[in-house]
């Protein structure tokens, strides 16, 4: 999978539907490309510890504003870091949690 390519639907936030949040969850989801950019250059950089500390504060965040799939998948990326046996397959959830950021949506 390219960097560009987006597969499957939309993520929405589950708080997307209070009007109070909408601004702050667009905010975070703006946020998302460097978020991923980072993981990506660490990956890279064969930095595991930087690439763990990025997931550990996706994982965070992104529960913190309503999508628990990215949460779920930022926790088994670092998990996998953490571990750094198989790069390929830590290189491929880098690339999945990528996805899963570029269709996150607010509402």
């Amino acid at each position: 999978m390219s960097k560009e390519q987006v597969s499957g639907p939309p993520i929405i936030s589950n708080l997307g539907t209070d009007e109070d949040f909408v601004e702050l969850i667009q905010m975070f989801v703006s946020e998302l490309p460097d978020r991923v950019n980072s993981m990506r250059k660490a990956i890279e950089e064969n930095d595991l510890d930087a690439l763990r500390r990025y997931a550990h504060q996706l994982k965070g965040a992104a529960g913190g504003y309503g999508f628990p799939t990215i949460t779920d998948n930022a926790r088994v990326l670092e998990q996998s870091s953490e571990a750094a046996e198989d790069l390929a397959s830590v290189r491929q959830q880098v690339e999945e949690l990528a996805d899963m950021c570029q269709r996150a949506r607010a509402k």
